[in-house]
């Protein structure tokens, strides 16, 4: 049966269900097994309650910016935190542009006004920030100094890139995420496909999240442990255990997860399979 053609905020909706469902994910909460304080139904929720914000996006209404604060209000319904948010910033200017080529020029023409709601959204979240940051999203003063810069909300993902992967996709044309889309392709279909792409993507990227909770080292590892699963030297299940034990999440690579799902589906890649 052919189906029709599926939106843009329904791809998107569908990148963030069908990516939390897919399991084995190491580290990550997923159809096995949950955190203390965040389960699957909190995400399957999140996907649904995003629906309102990402339908703007694809009707070209508010800044990026606004629509990342509307994506954050929207899902604060739960008790489970955070679950989202790093995916919202990669899907708003993705559902806004279409695809990778229209986000890009989409982010370049933010403004300081986007950039001081996404901090107001940032600052409802629960986001993992460094402790050091010279501008502190936790900070009251954080709006007025941006003002004082000039600086857009492109301007922040450059600030932030060097240390968080999902804004360096704002910066270097969505590649991660083009490449997650293509290589979910090439993996075949399905929820297994979109295990041993993230498999791919933790073997061959060390997560920031990982980063900024464990340190450097510890997402290095995490990478090479992923490699040895890969090489058939440790079993997928037992890493997914290891880091769940360890409180290990690669949260930054499933944001990208998401965006290249996102894509694929737009592209026509079958996930029902």
């Amino acid at each position: 049966m052919q189906c029709r053609t599926i939106t843009r905020t329904e791809a998107a909706q569908l990148a963030m269900v069908l990516e939390v469902t897919a399991s084995p994910k190491p580290g990550n909460v997923d159809r096995g097994h949950d955190y203390p304080d965040t389960c699957l139904e909190h995400f399957l929720a999140s996907a649904i309650f995003a629906g309102a914000a990402l339908a703007r996006a694809e009707q070209g209404e508010d800044g990026i910016g606004a629509l990342i604060e509307a994506a954050v209000r929207d899902t604060n319904c739960h008790a489970g935190g955070n679950t989202h948010f790093g995916a919202f910033i990669l899907l708003m200017p993705l559902v806004l542009g279409g695809d990778a080529e229209g986000a890009l020029r989409a982010v370049r023409a933010t403004t300081v006004d986007d950039a001081v709601a996404f901090y107001r959204a940032f600052s409802a979240t629960q986001v993992r920030v460094l402790e050091k940051d010279e501008i502190d999203v936790n900070d009251p003063a954080a709006a007025d100094m941006l003002r004082e810069r000039g600086m857009t909300l492109y301007d922040v993902m450059v600030h932030s890139a060097e240390r968080d992967m999902v804004a360096r996709e704002w910066t270097n044309g969505f590649a991660l995420c083009r490449e997650t889309a293509e290589r979910l392709v090439a993996c075949g279909t399905g929820r297994d496909a979109i295990v041993r792409t993230f498999l791919d993507l933790l073997a061959a990227h060390p997560d920031t999240f990982i980063a900024k909770k464990h340190g450097r080292a510890v997402a290095g590892e995490t990478m090479m442990r992923a490699r040895e699963v890969q090489a058939g030297r440790c079993a997928l299940s037992a890493f997914d255990e290891e880091c769940l034990a360890r409180g290990i999440n690669p949260g930054s690579l499933a944001d990208i997860m998401i965006a290249g799902i996102y894509l694929a589906l737009l592209e026509g890649w079958q996930w029902d399979c």
